[in-house]
């Protein structure tokens, strides 16, 4: 899903919405979170999962094309680890008759 699906279903499920209206809620959103997460704070959305900021070491790195060695900088990247429920949604299919039922409970009890 791109951003322009997530605009347009939240617009299909709220009629009283515009498109413009759904859009500044996603952006909105999205700009909070990336606002949270560049101030070093972590964001939690529960049965979703919860996003973090992770800092990689300087390291040294191969051009693939010449194999030539390049210096790579420390940096930062955001790191996403999926809640409970979303593991269960994610797995629902891959699961087996045994299990269904535990990640069914689980999703209603969402």
């Amino acid at each position: 899903m791109i951003r322009s699906e997530l605009i347009a279903r939240i617009v299909q499920q709220n009629p009283h919405l515009t498109g413009e209206e759904g859009e500044a809620i996603v952006r909105a959103a999205l700009d909070r979170i990336g606002d949270a997460l560049a101030a070093g704070d972590r964001v939690e959305l529960r049965d979703f999962g919860t996003f973090s900021v992770r800092d990689r070491e300087a390291r040294t790195s191969r051009n693939p094309r010449t194999g030539e060695q390049v210096a790579t900088p420390a940096r930062a990247h955001v790191q996403f680890r999926p809640g409970k429920t979303m593991r269960a949604r994610l797995n629902l299919k891959r699961a087996d008759p045994e299990l269904e039922a535990e990640v069914k409970r689980l999703l209603r009890a969402s």
